[in-house]
Formats: C-alpha cells, structure tokens, sequence
C-alpha cells in the first residue's frame, strides 16, 4: 500500500542529508497519514480514507467532504 494521501495525493519528499563535512546521503520525508472515516451529509455515506493531517485540517474547516471536493477541484483534474 503507498503511502499516498487519499484527497491531496501528498506523497513522500525525497532528498539529502548533508552532513557538517558536506556528506550527501539519501533520505526521505513521509507524509503524516492518518485512516480516518469522514462522513459525507449529501450523499449520507460514510467512507473511510487515508488522509494526511493538513487533509483533515482542511476538511474540517470546509465543512464536508463534498464541499472539499468543489472547492478544491482542480486538485483533481
């Protein structure tokens, strides 16, 4: 299963660690994933996803999953 977040397709950053005498090795950053059942009003499902924590943040402040979807559409294209 990548770890891959459901809504922003927030993926794992990939770059290097540079060391005091400049040493370069590889290293990555994984995005804080959560499973999470989020509860859509309009359509009166209840879906389970794996959501980053700024994901949920922002539903949150959106209201609903479908409002999220709207707003943010051209995530999505």
């Amino acid at each position: 299963m990548a770890r891959v977040c459901d809504l922003t397709g927030k993926r794992r950053l990939v770059g290097n660690k540079v060391s005091h005498a400049k040493n370069r090795t590889k290293m990555t950053q994984k995005p804080n994933l959560q499973t999470k059942r989020v509860f859509d009003p309009e359509t009166g499902e209840t879906i389970k996803l794996r959501l980053s924590t700024s994901a949920i943040r922002t539903l949150d402040k959106v209201g609903s999953l479908s409002k999220f979807l709207k707003k943010y559409k051209h995530m999505f294209q």
